[in-house]
C-alpha cells in the first residue's frame, strides 16, 4: 500500500511544496521518539514537549503562507472591485464577460488555496492519531484543546480556515452579479439558496463543505450505507459532470431498496402461518425466510459484477425476478407446495440489486449531493424494514377469485408482484441509462492552447470529491509499509480487487474484526425478527396483527436511533468506545431474552427485544462509520468491493441464523427460543473480546 507521505508528495501543488507539513519528517521523528524512549534516553514528558514545538513550527509555516496568498487574493479582487465598478457606469459586453472570466481565474486561485488546507489538515490530523497510537497517549486531545482555544491560535486557521470565508464570498458574490441575471437584482445574500450557475462557485461551494466537514447525522447515515469513496482527491481522475446526473433514475434506485426491503419483511409475521398451512413445521420459517438471504450471497456478486457495464439491465432483471419470485409465492398455497413457495423466495433473492443501488450511487450522484443520496439508501431501508411487518399486518383478509386465494399468508406475494410490476413499468419508460465516458482512462486530445483549462478542470473535480470517509486517516497508513521500506507501485495500489479472495487479502486485522461484529449483530437481529411469530405464539398467543405491530415499532426505531447517535452520542465519544459499549448492550438484551426460571413474560421478550435492536442498530453505524474509514482505498472500487463484502458477511449471518432457527425447531418449542439465543451470546462474547484485543486502548 502506498503510504500518506508518499501520495501527499505527489498531489502537492509543485511551486508550494516547501510550504506543505513535512510529514515524512514527522513521521521518522516519532519513530525516533519511540526508540529514544524505549534506550531510556528521553522520557514521555520531553517528547511531548518537543513534538508540539515541532507541531507549533509547522503549522506556523503553514499558516503564514496561507495568511500571504490570501493578501495576494484580496488584493486582485481590490482591483477587480474597481473595475467592476467602473463598468457599472458604462457597460459594455465585451469587457463584462472579460472581467468575469478574471474572477474566475482568482476563483480557481481560490481552489488551489482550498486544496493546499485541505491537504495540510489531512497530514496534520493523521501524524496526531499515529503519535497517539505509538505511545497510547491522547496527545491529540491536549494539543487541539490548549491551540484551537487560545485567543492567537494558528491551528484555526488550518481547521476553521479563517478567512477565506471573505475572500469566497467576495468571488461567488461578484460571479453572480456579472453573469446575466434577466432583470432580477438579488444578491446572494437576499437568497441564499439561489443557484450561482457558474461551475468554478459550484466547485469552490464543494471545497469549503469538505473543510467545514464534521460528524452529523446525514454525513452518519451516509457512512452506514457503506458507499466508499477515496479519502484524498485525484485530480487526475475523471468524475462524473453534473449534466450526467438524472434524479429521476436516482430515485427509481432509492425505490428499489425500499421496495426489496419491504419484500424481505413483509413474511415474517406470517412465514410460520404459511409453512404448517403446507403441512410443515411452524420452525420451517426460518428455511423460508433464510432462501432469500441464500440467493443473495450469489446474487450481490453477479450484480456487482454487471453493474461494472450496465446499470438499467440488471435492475430489469431484477424487477422481473422479483415479479416472478412473488408469483411463485403466492400461488404455492394454492399449488399446495412447500418446494414452489422456497422457490420463490429463491427467486426473489437472485432479485437483489442493492449492490446496483449502492455502485449507482457511489458513480453516478454528483458530488454535491452524494452525501445526501446515501443518507437516503440508508433512509430507503430502515423505511422498507417499517413497512414490511406493518403491511402484512393489515393484510388480514380471505376471499377467492376462480381457484387463486388471497388471504393473510398469499397477500404478501401478490402485492409485491403488483408492486414490482408497476416499479418495472416506471423503470422502462424514466430510468435513463448514464454515459460511462467517466470510467474510461482517455488521453488528453486537446490543443496546447488548452493545458491551462484542463489543468483547472483537473484541480477542480478533485476538490470536489466528497469525504464520505472523511478527513481521518485510513488504517492502511497505520499499516507503516514505510517502515520496512518497501514501496508499491501507484497504479498498483489503486487497482480494485479481481476476486473475493484477493479482496479478502486486503483486509487488516481491524477490518477482519469489524466484519465479525457486523456478522454478529446481523445474526442476532435475524434471529430476534424471523423467530418474533413462533415464540410470542407459543408463550404469549399473539395473532398475526399483534407480531406485525411489534415488528414495525422495531423497525421505526432505525431512523430516530440514528439520529440521536449521528447528531449527538458520536460528537461527545469515540466511534470505538461506542463500539464496545454498544456490543456489551447486544450481549444484555440477549441474556435478557433467555427463559430460565421465571415464566416468560411480555414485558420481559418486549423491553430485552427493544435493547438487542436498538444497541444492534447503533453498533451497526458505527461500525460501518469506522469501517468506511479503515477499509482499504483498493476495496471502494471494482466488483469485490467493500460493500460488497460488508453486504456478504451480513447476509451469511442472516443464512445461518434462519437455518439455526429450523434446525431448533427439532428440540421442541419449549427449548426452541434459548437454543437459537446461545449461538448469538457466543458469537457476541467473542466479538468483544476480539474488539478488546483489536483496541485495546478505548478509553
Amino acid at each position: 500500500m502506498v503510504s500518506f507521505g508518499k501520495r501527499l508528495k505527489e498531489r502537492q501543488i509543485q511551486e508550494w511544496q516547501e510550504y506543505y507539513i513535512n510529514y515524512k519528517l514527522m513521521k521518522k521523528k516519532v519513530k525516533q521518539y519511540a526508540h529514544q524512549i524505549e534506550v531510556g534516553t528521553l522520557d514521555l514528558r520531553q517528547v511531548l514537549k518537543d513534538f508540539s514545538r515541532m507541531l507549533d513550527n509547522q503549522i506556523e509555516k503553514i499558516v503564514l503562507f496561507l495568511l500571504e496568498q490570501q493578501g495576494l487574493l484580496a488584493s486582485k479582487l481590490t482591483k477587480l472591485r474597481e473595475q467592476h465598478d467602473a463598468l457599472e457606469e458604462h457597460p459594455q459586453i465585451s469587457k463584462i464577460t472579460e472581467l468575469r472570466e478574471v474572477y474566475r481565474g482568482v476563483g480557481y486561485d481560490l481552489l488551489k488555496l482550498l486544496y493546499f488546507v485541505e491537504m495540510n489538515a489531512i497530514g496534520l490530523r493523521k501524524i496526531l492519531k499515529k503519535f497517539d497510537k505509538r505511545f497510547r497517549y491522547r496527545f491529540t486531545d491536549y494539543y487541539v484543546k490548549t491551540r484551537a482555544n487560545h485567543p492567537y491560535s494558528q491551528l484555526q486557521q488550518v481547521f476553521k480556515h479563517v478567512g477565506l470565508g471573505a475572500v469566497v464570498g467576495a468571488v461567488s458574490r461578484n460571479l453572480h452579479e456579472l453573469q446575466d441575471r434577466q432583470g432580477s437584482y438579488l444578491s446572494i445574500y437576499d437568497s441564499p439558496s439561489l443557484p450561482l450557475q457558474d461551475p468554478v462557485v459550484d466547485s469552490i461551494k464543494a471545497a469549503v463543505d469538505r473543510l467545514t466537514h464534521s460528524t452529523n447525522f446525514l454525513n452518519f447515515m451516509a457512512q452506514h450505507a457503506l458507499i466508499m469513496q477515496e479519502e484524498l482527491p485525484a485530480p487526475i481522475e475523471q468524475r462524473i459532470d453534473e449534466e450526467k446526473y438524472h434524479f429521476m433514475s436516482l430515485l427509481l434506485n432509492l425505490a428499489n431498496t425500499f421496495l426489496y426491503m419491504v419484500n424481505t419483511y413483509i413474511i415474517v409475521p406470517t412465514a410460520d402461518n404459511y409453512s404448517m398451512s403446507l403441512g410443515a413445521a411452524a420452525t420451517v420459517c426460518g428455511i423460508v425466510i433464510g432462501a432469500m438471504a441464500v440467493a443473495q450471497v450469489f446474487s450481490s456478486v453477479y450484480f456487482s459484477a454487471w453493474s461494472n457495464k450496465s446499470y438499467f439491465r440488471p435492475l430489469i432483471f431484477s424487477s422481473i425476478v422479483l415479479f416472478v419470485g412473488n408469483t411463485m409465492y403466492a400461488l404455492a398455497y394454492d399449488l399446495n407446495s412447500l418446494t414452489v413457495l422456497l422457490l420463490g423466495r429463491l427467486f426473489c433473492g437472485f432479485g437483489s440489486a442493492r449492490a446496483v443501488n449502492r455502485r449507482y450511487i457511489s458513480d453516478c450522484v454528483p458530488l454535491k449531493i452524494l452525501m445526501q443520496a446515501s443518507a437516503g439508501f440508508v433512509s430507503a431501508s430502515a423505511l422498507g424494514m417499517a413497512c414490511g411487518p406493518a403491511l402484512a399486518g393489515i393484510l388480514q383478509t380471505n376471499f377467492k377469485i376462480y381457484k387463486l386465494t388471497f388471504n393473510a399468508v398469499t397477500l404478501p406475494g401478490w402485492v409485491m408482484a403488483v408492486a414490482w410490476l408497476a416499479y418495472l413499468v416506471w423503470l422502462w419508460f424514466s430510468f435513463k441509462e448514464p454515459s460511462r465516458d467517466f470510467e474510461e482512462n482517455n488521453s488528453p486530445h486537446g490543443s496546447n492552447s488548452d493545458t491551462e483549462k484542463a489543468e483547472k478542470s483537473k484541480l477542480e473535480k478533485g476538490l470536489k470529491q466528497p469525504l464520505l470517509i472523511t478527513l481521518e486517516e485510513k488504517k492502511e497508513d497505520d499499516e507503516d509499509p514505510e517502515a520496512d521500506g518497501s514501496e508499491e507501485d501507484p497504479e498498483e495500489s489503486r487497482r480494485p480487487a479481481t476476486s473475493m479472495v484477493s479482496a479478502y487479502g486486503l483486509l487488516t486485522p481491524s477490518v477482519k474484526v469489524q466484519l465479525l461484529i457486523y456478522f454478529m449483530l446481523k445474526y442476532a437481529m435475524e434471529i430476534l425478527l424471523s423467530e418474533s411469530s413462533v415464540v410470542t405464539t407459543y408463550y404469549f398467543s399473539w395473532s398475526t396483527s399483534t407480531v406485525a405491530i411489534f415488528l414495525a415499532c422495531l423497525g421505526l426505531t432505525v431512523l430516530p436511533v440514528n439520529i440521536v447517535v449521528g447528531s449527538y452520542i458520536s460528537n461527545m465519544f469515540e466511534d470505538r468506545q461506542i463500539l464496545l459499549a454498544s456490543e456489551i448492550v447486544v450481549c444484555v438484551g440477549i441474556l435478557l431474552s433467555f427463559h430460565i426460571i421465571m415464566p416468560y413474560s411480555v414485558p420481559q421478550y418486549v423491553c430485552s427485544g427493544l435493547i438487542m435492536f436498538v444497541s444492534a442498530e447503533v453498533l451497526e453505524g458505527v461500525n460501518l462509520s469506522l469501517l468506511s474509514r479503515v477499509m482499504s482505498s483498493r476495496l471502494s472500487r471494482g466488483t469485490y468491493n467493500g460493500g460488497l463484502l460488508s453486504t456478504e458477511a451480513g447476509t451469511i449471518a442472516r443464512v445461518i441464523a434462519d437455518a439455526t432457527i429450523t434446525i431448533a425447531g427439532f428440540f421442541g418449542q419449549s427449548w426452541f427460543l434459548n437454543i437459537t439465543l446461545l449461538p448469538s451470546l457466543v458469537i457476541c462474547v467473542v466479538s468483544i473480546v476480539a474488539t478488546c484485543c483489536t483496541y485495546n486502548s478505548l478509553f
